[in-house]
């Protein structure tokens, strides 16, 4: 069995506690980053978007909140494949259909992110390029 880190919320003093809170979120974001194919594809797909939404003047926040979304849940399906390939090493159909579910939820918010920074981004693109 492996070593158990204790828990930051049971540090009595609060800012070594907060300041372990972080640094077990920045080792998550450092392994999503370096594991995960896709989650690198939506960071630049997402700084992309956010580049051309300031470069047009439209909808920042309305972007952030799509990246938010789609990253959030990418962020989750790769906990969740970690805690089914822990808990199940063989294939198993639940964990199959656990597996599958999650990145269907990171594919649904991709694709409807995708067509609300269209709608967004595209008739400001199409003004600005003179179309």
């Amino acid at each position: 069995m492996g070593w158990v880190p204790p828990r930051p919320g049971a540090d009595p003093k609060a800012m070594r506690g907060l300041r372990a809170s972080f640094a077990y979120a920045f080792a998550g974001l450092r392994y999503a980053w370096k594991s995960q194919r896709n989650f690198r594809l939506e960071c630049y797909a997402g700084a992309m978007a956010l580049g051309l939404s300031l470069w047009l003047g439209v909808g920042v926040v309305e972007v952030l909140l799509l990246i938010l979304v789609v990253l959030s849940l990418e962020l989750l399906n790769t906990a969740l494949e970690a805690v089914v390939d822990l808990s199940s090493p063989t294939y198993h159909p639940l964990a199959k259909a656990a597996k599958d579910t999650a990145a269907a939820a990171v594919l649904v918010s991709s694709v409807l992110s995708a067509t609300i920074g269209a709608v967004l981004l595209l008739p400001a693109l199409r003004q600005r390029l003179g179309l």
